[in-house]
């Protein structure tokens, strides 16, 4: 049985040049065919790639600083705009300021509960390093993916994080949750993809190419876990957008060039401006002899008369003045501030009103507010993940049968405060509630790592451990020491007696 898909192209370029070629999946369970179903799912899955792979490229480039300089024509030479490159560089900024504020520090397990193999199954597969460059991923495209499957020949859980511009999936408002999703995990030199996953409910599929067409294989079956194991990491996801915004939105992208524009002009008008233009009014050009920049940096320059006995006259035109660019940058650097949440200062503008430390913290306080929603929202997600592959790793006839209580991922603090600031904290709060002071909750406010928390905890098991020993050690010794005083007595005072 041979599928063939059909691609569309886009101005040119094919991006999966080679139609779908797919054949019967040799196993004894006739269910493994890969049927109408799937090749649904593939078509619609490889439409929606396409459709945003273009999108997705773009706001890739201009994180990069990789934009071309546009709209420029007649401001400047056209050998300068085709050598400019950005030296803004707001849209990386608007994605890693919010960033560098969801880090994912570890998980929290209740001691009260067993672990089910949440922490050990994040430490195997390096979830905490992952999740940062899913978090940066999804701010830059407006989501990211995180797959999780059964290594085929180790039998190992593993979570993948994905890209969304080599990532597909479609949404079920229904069920509000992931319907199919696709993921390309090779691709050849040219761009072209060569290896794919499909993601369904309860399978998946691995579907290669050799150039020709393609072949799908079923790595993974369960009819016990309805659900697709792709989470989205998603930012400012809303009703009618489940899969979130790009922090790279368009209003940033065309602020982004207005800046390149405006320094790209500025560079210009400062070339102009080191060479200050000088009309000679009567004067052949043919006066000039060897290099007229020579002419203009020597000391002494002499001009004779005309032959009328007219002496040229002279003129130097002004010079444009700086100050209109830097203006407007401070303009174009202030709305960029408004529509990322981003303190102006932070952009590499320097205002000509300085902001006050008050104003300052204003806006770090509105992107602190974001970060906190987004942690919250990645909580979700990754708990999800997490009773994914707790249930892959085995143990559970279903995946409703995982319970997670008591086990909360944990992350770094939003807000950096100074030492003093965290230890007068503790010490009002532990005035208050000694029990909170002494707590994790607390080591965390005090800015400790979970691997300093884990040392500190270790520490002071050891130490109860040597003070029972201690207590255990004393009280067996007490004894002894009473029975034997008293018969110490008893015989030296017989043995007086016994004297006299």
């Amino acid at each position: 049985m041979v599928y063939q898909l059909e691609w569309k192209t886009d101005e040119g370029k094919d991006w999966l040049a080679a139609p779908l070629a797919v054949g019967n999946v040799q196993a004894a369970d006739s269910t493994d065919v890969f049927g109408d179903e799937e090749l649904y799912w593939l078509q619609v899955l490889a439409r929606v790639w396409h459709e945003h792979y273009a999108r997705n490229i773009l706001r890739g480039t201009y994180y990069d600083g990789k934009e071309v300089l546009r709209n420029i024509s007649g401001s400047i030479p056209e050998s300068m705009s085709k050598q400019a490159e950005c030296p803004v560089d707001w849209p990386r900024k608007a994605v890693s300021s919010l960033a560098d504020k969801s880090v994912l520090a570890g998980f929290n397990v209740d001691p009260n509960i067993d672990d089910p193999g949440v922490a050990d199954l994040a430490d195997r597969v390096g979830l905490i390093p992952m999740m940062g460059q899913a978090i940066t991923s999804a701010y830059k495209h407006s989501c990211s993916f995180l797959t999780v499957y059964p290594d085929a020949e180790t039998g190992d859980v593993q979570i993948v994080a994905r890209a969304a511009d080599w990532s597909a999936a479609v949404w079920d408002r229904r069920r509000n949750r992931i319907r199919c999703a696709l993921t390309v995990t090779e691709n050849n030199r040219l761009g072209c993809a060569t290896a794919m996953t499909l993601w369904l409910p309860g399978r998946a599929w691995e579907l290669t190419s050799d150039g020709t067409g393609w072949s799908a294989v079923c790595t993974w079956r369960d009819q016990e876990c309805p659900v697709v194991p792709v989470v989205p990491i998603a930012y400012d996801r809303q009703l009618d957008r489940p899969f979130g915004r790009s922090r790279i939105s368009r209003t940033l992208m065309a602020l982004t060039d207005m800046g390149f524009r405006t320094m790209t002009e500025m560079d210009t008008a400062a070339a102009f401006y080191a060479a200050p233009r000088v009309w000679f009014l009567g004067l052949d050009p043919e006066a000039f002899q060897g290099s007229k920049w020579s002419r203009l940096m020597t000391s002494l320059n002499a001009v004779s008369r005309d032959e009328d006995g007219l002496v040229p006259q002279i003129q130097q035109l002004q010079q444009a003045s700086m100050a209109p660019y830097s203006s407007m940058l401070e303009t174009i650097a202030m709305m960029v501030s408004s529509a990322t949440d981003i303190p102006a200062e932070a952009l590499g503008i320097r205002l000509s009103n300085p902001t006050s430390v008050e104003a300052i913290n204003a806006a770090e306080q509105r992107l602190s507010r974001i970060a906190e929603r987004q942690n919250r929202e990645f909580t979700g997600q990754l708990m999800q993940l997490m009773r994914i592959g707790v249930y892959m790793q085995g143990g559970y006839s279903r995946l409703s049968d995982v319970d997670l209580s008591g086990i909360t991922p944990v992350w770094e603090p939003v807000n950096v405060s100074s030492d003093a600031a965290k230890a007068d904290w503790l010490t009002k709060v532990g005035s208050v509630d000694e029990a909170v002071a002494k707590s994790d909750v607390g080591r965390r406010h005090l800015g400790l790592s979970e691997a300093e928390i884990k040392s500190v905890k270790a520490w002071e098991s050891k130490q109860r451990a040597q003070a029972n020993y201690d207590a255990i050690r004393q009280s067996i010794n007490q004894p002894e020491t009473s029975q034997t005083t008293p018969s110490t007595v008893d015989s030296d005072v017989s043995g007086t007696q016994q004297q006299q």
